[in-house]
């Protein structure tokens, strides 16, 4: 039996079937990306009505209302992923992702380095860990013959399940002025992000993406292998020779590294004046500063931009759909009803398992952490209060729970299927059953933490 024959298992198993179930309710009952954001926004649009008792121009205000908070979100975005393309077409980025992907052999190995790679880079900024972990995909999907395409690119992007050093809402509550520091105060991110049992859980799940991922054995006929279809080969250093003194600019690179010294000054004082504030904002400036300092020219820049606004499409259209279906839920009432019904069956022991499903629940509605928390974080917190529940875990049940849906809701995929050139549909049977796994093992965490 040879390397690659090796993945491919026709053996029942507990997992073998779950994924089959999940792969097959996917495929007869998820609509594409772009017709699940238009098949909610107008079963919200009827909930709200039927559920919310609001009137139709009550509604339609919500939708138009929101329709446009997420324009900065989109753009940030979109920006995120141009420049992660131009630093993944340099030269020395491509060599770098080339010789790690080098140790994979067999699928199966590049499949587990592509889940430890993606949950690691998430951990460190979920902007980066989006494009890096679909770039190892793609290098993946080059080198290592016999390897599932989809699986891999789900792989990487289970690991934005991780709530890592950039994660909004524990930031937000750690932070001075917060809008919730008259009810509950100023929470330390070592008491949340940084404690021993959320350290230990992330642990945890970084060992199960590992353990899942690579016992998954898709059957011989089933194996997609990549196609790249958007991206050439990095750019390299063009003979100028014969060409106008104009068109010879658009090749040198010292103009290149002239315009990088306005984002690495920023960069600069910023740190110095703020500290290391690392927002989207300042991961775009970055990405940009690298992209400069490593692209051999500005037409190289302009090259791989052209291609990376291929992968922006699905942001474009859909992240300002999503912020009206936001809309609608807020001025509908229907995630406070979700959430004030929870707090009502809830007591202390049992308050952050079900703050975690009511955040899973609303996040397919509003797959925006800070829009999100913003909603329902003053009732969770207030009943925390009332019941005696414990506030740190009450916060990180609710940031585990908004991110433990997004691996059923395409929204925030879209970037990562945009660099990978994959729909929705693709990858989500695969993350249905990881987020079975992962909510098992968030959930048993907290029941844990009840008993001590």
């Amino acid at each position: 039996m040879s390397k690659t024959d090796a993945y491919i298992s026709k053996s029942w198993s507990p997992m073998q079937a779950l994924t089959r179930i999940s792969l097959k309710f996917v495929e007869k009952c998820l609509p594409n990306a772009f017709l699940l954001a238009m098949v909610l926004s107008i079963v919200v649009f009827l909930l709200g009505m039927i559920f919310g008792g609001q009137s139709a121009s009550t509604m339609f205000n919500g939708w138009g209302e929101g329709f446009s908070k997420l324009f900065t979100f989109a753009m940030q975005m979109s920006l995120i992923l141009l420049t992660g393309f131009v630093i993944a077409k340099t030269p020395s980025v491509s060599n770098m992702i080339d010789r790690l992907a080098s140790i994979a052999k067999t699928p199966t190995q590049a499949i587990g380095i592509i889940a430890v790679f993606g949950m690691v880079t998430f951990y460190i900024n979920w902007g980066f860990g989006m494009i890096a972990g679909a770039f190892m995909a793609r290098e993946m999907g080059r080198r290592v013959p016999g390897l599932h395409f989809p699986l891999a690119v789900a792989a990487a992007y289970a690991g934005d399940i991780i709530r890592g050093m950039t994660a909004s809402i524990p930031l937000l509550m750690a932070t001075e002025g917060n809008f919730m520091q008259s009810v509950v105060g100023v929470i330390p991110v070592t008491d949340t992000l940084f404690s021993w049992w959320n350290l230990g859980l992330s642990a945890v799940l970084l060992f199960l993406v590992y353990w899942v991922f690579t016992r998954i054995k898709p059957e011989v006929d089933e194996i997609r292998p990549f196609k790249d279809v958007i991206l050439d080969t990095p750019a390299e250093k063009v003979d100028t020779k014969g060409m106008p003194w104009v068109e010879k600019l658009e090749h040198y690179r010292i103009l290149n590294l002239a315009l990088a010294i306005l984002p690495l000054g920023y960069i600069i004082v910023n740190f110095q004046q703020i500290g290391f504030n690392l927002n989207l904002n300042m991961l775009i400036v970055i990405f940009l500063a690298i992209g400069l300092l490593l692209q051999p020219s500005p037409a190289s820049i302009g090259t791989a931009v052209k291609e990376g606004v291929l992968a922006c499409r699905g942001i474009i259209m859909q992240f300002p759909l999503y912020a009206g279906i936001a809309g609608m839920v807020q001025v509908s009432g229907l995630a406070d009803g979700i959430s004030n019904w929870f707090v009502s069956i809830a007591n202390i022991h049992t308050f952050p398992i079900v703050t975690f499903i009511s955040a899973g629940i609303v996040n397919i509605f509003i797959p925006s952490g800070g829009g999100q928390w913003a909603i329902q974080g003053p009732i969770m917190l207030e009943a925390a209060k009332n019941l005696g529940a414990d506030i740190p875990q009450t916060i990180m049940a609710f940031t585990w729970g908004d991110a433990w849906t997004n691996q059923m809701q395409p929204f925030w995929a879209l970037p990562l299927l945009g660099v990978a050139g994959l729909s929705a549909r693709d990858i989500m049977g695969y993350c249905l059953m990881w987020t079975l796994i992962c909510g098992a093992a968030i959930m048993a965490t907290f029941v844990l933490l009840s008993m001590i």
